[in-house]
């Protein structure tokens, strides 16, 4: 390992709210620091304010304290938003910017948009790559300095009109890019804002960064900033471009398919320790087969070596599951804290009764949200089918009988329970002369309204007996 302390960046911009693709790049970034004891920086690239939503970097910045992820420099936590937004460092940008045109490695350009277009649309009928035809490149020096003055202009990054460039990627291997491929980036906007281009590499350079991990989109964009280093006589940092996230058909990850906002995953109940091991395991993969690791443990375990570059699968399965195995790790107390905002107020979950229905609830749910669903037959909430194979069911021969002889049964018993309640089905099974599933089958429905859920008895002994006659009577009353 270099004697240089490892510094690495997330860079966001305040445009939305975080997605998957982007907790991903912050949680590699963050590993990456923290296993090789280096430092990671959070910087906020708000140079296009068209794209600026209000809210987005507050909404960013509690969503890093829910997963508990902290940087080490930049924006303060507590609410003033220190040194490292973008838009409050526009004069370093234009003196890197001035010096870039005064030693030729940049020029203005003062074509309007329409002939932009034009340009676009003539080279695409003739099969090109749009790109800008560099006419104001060769302008005479002089009139370039005049026209601002009436004119409104954006500068270029001058590329070199032949030959390579080339650089290493840390997960893709050496790389090489024709500069015939290449367009004559815009370095400042005719809002007299930068773009991500110029203000990413200086301000990579001035905070010292030593590696930049980002997602694979920016890797065309990368040559032009190496350029742009070559330009200034500084050492790039090391890059690494991770996979795509991708949906399970293989096409590129959406918002519709799986990438939805972190909040998101938040208000559905799932686990920020789980969200955060899910997404370690997005294109990475540990020394060993293992798949459930603590913040602390991968901090320990993470490797950008043993990141692929190949695309990534987003599995909600393969999510859940991992959420899973972090609920069961929970105590009952601390199930019951993290639980708190998604329980039913109603319920005394510290009570005898209220425990009972927590282990049960517990050993059906993937994340919070589904503990309203997993209550519902606790609580004689249902609808009853009126079509469909659980209908088919009540239909079928001895169901009526089967449930007459239940409310008889269960109305002259003096006590009640779990156990009680199951003895009594069987008896009535037995008068009606059916058995296994089509015995406990229309049991179920008639109390529920579904074929499948959880412990029949438990269900039984929780809703009382009072309430279970009510819902086996009305099932009567529609056969």
């Amino acid at each position: 390992m270099s004697d240089k302390t490892i510094r690495v960046r997330f860079a966001p911009s305040p445009t939305g709210y975080l997605h998957l693709g982007g907790l991903r790049t912050a949680l590699f970034n963050y590993l990456y620091a923290r296993s090789q004891g280096g430092k990671i920086i959070l910087r906020v690239e708000d140079t296009d304010q068209s794209r600026y939503i209000e809210g987005a970097l507050e909404n960013l910045l509690e969503v890093f304290r829910w997963l508990d992820i902290e940087f080490d420099e930049g924006p303060d936590i507590g609410g003033e938003y220190g040194p490292y937004i973008q838009s409050k460092r526009l004069d370093i940008y234009r003196t890197h910017l001035k010096r870039l045109i005064s030693e030729g490695h940049a020029y203005r350009c003062f074509c309007p948009p329409e002939r932009l277009q034009s340009v676009r649309e003539e080279q695409q009928r003739a099969g090109k790559t749009p790109m800008y035809d560099r006419l104001c490149r060769s302008l005479d020096p002089q009139e370039s300095l005049k026209r601002p003055l009436n004119e409104p202009f954006v500068v270029r990054l001058k590329i070199p009109l032949q030959g390579r460039i080339d650089f290493s990627d840390g997960i893709r291997g050496d790389l090489s890019f024709d500069v015939s491929e290449i367009d004559d980036q815009v370095l400042l906007k005719s809002d007299s804002y930068p773009t991500y281009h110029l203000a990413n590499v200086i301000d990579d350079h001035l905070m010292g960064i030593t590696d930049v991990i980002r997602g694979e989109e920016w890797l065309t964009s990368t040559p032009k900033h190496v350029h742009l280093y070559r330009c200034f006589g500084w050492e790039a940092p090391k890059f690494y471009h991770l996979p795509l996230l991708l949906n399970p058909d293989r096409t590129k990850l959406s918002k519709r398919q799986g990438d939805a906002a972190v909040k998101d995953y938040r208000a559905k109940g799932y686990l920020p320790e789980a969200l955060i091991n899910y997404t370690a395991l997005l294109g990475w993969h540990p020394s060993d087969d293992r798949e459930v690791f603590t913040k602390i443990e991968l901090e320990k375990e993470f490797s950008i070596g043993r990141v692929s570059k190949a695309g990534a699968v987003f599995d909600v399965d393969k999510l859940n599951w991992i959420n899973r195995q972090h609920l069961n790790k929970l105590s009952d107390e601390q199930f019951l804290e993290k639980a708190a905002e998604h329980l039913p107020s109603e319920i005394d979950f510290t009570s005898e009764k209220g425990m009972k229905l927590l282990q049960a609830v517990r050993e059906r749910i993937n994340n919070f949200k589904d503990i309203a669903v997993e209550l519902k037959p606790f609580t004689g909430d249902r609808k009853l089918p009126d079509s469909g194979e659980a209908w088919e069911i009540l239909q079928e021969q001895n169901v009526k009988e089967l449930l007459h002889y239940l409310i008889e049964d269960i109305d002259e018993s003096p006590e009640w329970n779990a156990d009680i309640f199951k003895e009594l089905v069987k008896k009535a099974g037995k008068k009606a002369g059916v058995k296994g599933k089509s015995l406990w089958i229309p049991v179920r429905i008639a109390l529920t309204g579904d074929m499948h859920g959880p412990e029949l008895g438990l269900i039984a002994e929780i809703l009382g007996k009072e309430k279970l006659l009510i819902l086996v009577q009305e099932t009567l009353e529609i056969l």
